[in-house]
């Protein structure tokens, strides 16, 4: 059809025509312009959204690494900071009170300061007496005798380095001139045959490599200044023959362990020296513990592994079945499919809420929190209770916070952007939650994996100090000794008394009676 004839029919302008069909290229043009812009306008806001999503994310994730790096490590909503160097500060403090106090006479006027007062210094510990008593019992006046009416009592705490001091043994010979006989007292087996260290001296090196992670090149320092010659090596054979001595104790211990019905589980990675290439690769130190809620003394169970595959912890709990806390590593999944009920860590969730709400201020995050918050309000509460009461508190209180929460999430995530690190969070409590809930119904199931971590958290600290393990040997030989002295703080032993006490009865000590020197049996 022609436009222009057309139009012509109903006018005698002929301009006409030309004029409304440039009018209408030029509304075309416009509506495709519109629409280009519409096109660019939705990918520029698709384009924003993804950049927020990323630097909410980045966010979250810096923050996190602050904290850990910088903060406190509390997970409270509130955290009042503290002082990095509030010892620095006091210190200084008490020299130029110090100072001020010698050079100013007479002394001014203490002002009183709103301070704590001081602890008392621990009764257990010896106390030598320094008596201050006047040279004369006559007064200086008058002469007549002085009356005692009082007396005051200040301590002072002091110690002595490691004192290094000698065992003379000296076995009397005695003969028999009738039957021509010679008798000697046996001298009492050690650990080391022949050896020149004493079980003290022993446990003086095991408490200080393992528990306060001292290196034996320090050891061998601290040695030396006292004029004793302890070399490295020689430390070092020591320990290997300890390590061998005590590996029965840690069977037993594995033993225990694996009577009980419900474990925590955990893993954290250690540099291991790489024979003949000078430099590292990376093991990891798997962590097994009993749970507080069970009857019977807390146990834990150190295992090195070259590496971090869930063929580990299958070989360790191979033909065990029972109740395991862990996180969400996919390690574990494969024995939950072969039998091993699943529980899911509580103080995880609230880690990543809380790291959303310390870098965001998340409303969504902060009304998570409190939901999980009135959890452990429920767990404080009938923390000391016997397990049926335990199950019957969380049946009435925690069971209908649980319901109420659930409800609350699921009506909250559909609001959430897709993609940003709050719908991650709620998304990992979601996921997660069949295992999360599985505590409520019991009396006896713990409600967070922090048990673990924390016997896992001195050996992370330690690895400051020595850096690298250097051997698998050294490695299963550093796990079993952990073992068995971490069994023993948590039951309230002195690491040092246990193994001074194991040293000496080990080597004439029937296999029968070897679990009398578990770390979880206090001497008699």
């Amino acid at each position: 059809m022609d436009f222009n004839a057309e139009l012509a029919r109903f006018t005698s302008d002929s301009t006409l025509p030309d004029w409304v069909q440039e009018a209408v290229k030029g509304i075309v043009n416009e509506a495709h312009k519109s629409a280009r812009l519409n096109i660019e306008l939705d990918a520029a806001n698709t384009e924003l959204r993804a950049a927020n999503i990323k630097i909410q994310a980045l966010t979250l994730e810096l923050a996190h690494h602050r904290r850990m790096r910088f903060g406190a490590k509390s997970e409270a909503l509130s955290v009042d900071q503290i002082d990095l160097f509030i010892e620095t500060l006091e210190s200084d403090r008490a020299e130029l009170e110090a100072r001020i106090n010698a050079k100013v006479e007479p002394k001014p006027p203490k002002i009183k300061r709103v301070v704590a007062g001081r602890q008392p210094l621990p009764a257990h510990l010896e106390r030598v007496i320094h008596r201050h008593d006047p040279k004369l019992c006559d007064c200086e006046s008058c002469g007549k005798a002085l009356v005692k009416i009082g007396e005051d009592v200040t301590e002072q705490l002091d110690v002595e380095p490691a004192r290094f001091f000698v065992h003379q043994h000296i076995r009397s010979q005695w003969a028999c001139r009738d039957c021509e006989t010679v008798t000697a007292e046996p001298i009492s087996a050690a650990i080391i045959d022949g050896g020149m260290a004493a079980p003290g001296l022993l446990t003086w090196v095991s408490v200080s490599k393992f528990v306060d992670h001292l290196p034996l090149y320090r050891l061998e320092q601290i040695a030396g200044r006292t004029g004793v010659n302890l070399s490295r090596s020689t430390m070092a054979e020591w320990v290997g023959k300890i390590g061998v001595a005590l590996e029965p104790l840690v069977d037993r211990l594995s033993f225990y362990l694996k009577l009980r019905t419900a474990w925590h589980a955990d893993e954290t990675p250690i540099q291991q020296l790489a024979p003949g290439k000078g430099k590292t690769k990376r093991a990891y130190l798997w962590a097994y513990r009993s749970n507080d809620l069970d009857d019977g003394p807390p146990i834990v169970v150190f295992e090195y592994q070259p590496g971090r595959s869930g063929k580990y912890a299958h070989e360790f709990l191979s033909g065990w079945k029972g109740h395991l806390m862990v996180d969400d590593y996919s390690g574990y999944k494969g024995l939950f499919r072969a039998g091993v009920t699943e529980l899911a860590c509580w103080a995880h969730a609230r880690r990543k809420l809380f790291d959303l709400y310390a870098a965001t201020k998340s409303p969504i995050a902060e009304q998570a929190l409190k939901w999980i918050s009135a959890l452990y309000v429920v767990e404080k509460k009938g923390k000391d209770f016997d397990c049926v009461a335990r199950q019957q508190l969380r049946q009435e209180e925690s069971k209908p916070l649980l319901e109420s929460f659930h409800s609350w999430l699921t009506q909250v995530r559909p609001t959430v952007a897709p993609g940003s690190s709050t719908l991650k969070a709620l998304d990992y409590t979601l996921r997660r939650w069949p295992a999360l809930i599985r505590f409520a119904e019991t009396g006896n199931l713990p409600i967070d994996n922090n048990p673990v971590e924390n016997v896992i958290r001195p050996i992370a600290l330690g690895k400051k100090n020595w850096m690298f393990v250097g051997s698998e040997r050294a490695g299963r030989r550093a796990a079993a000794i952990q073992s068995l002295f971490a069994t023993a703080k948590l039951n309230g032993i002195d690491p040092a008394v246990w193994l001074k006490m194991v040293l000496e009865k080990l080597p004439t000590c029937l296999n029968s009676d070897i679990d009398e020197l578990l770390p979880f049996r206090r001497a008699a």
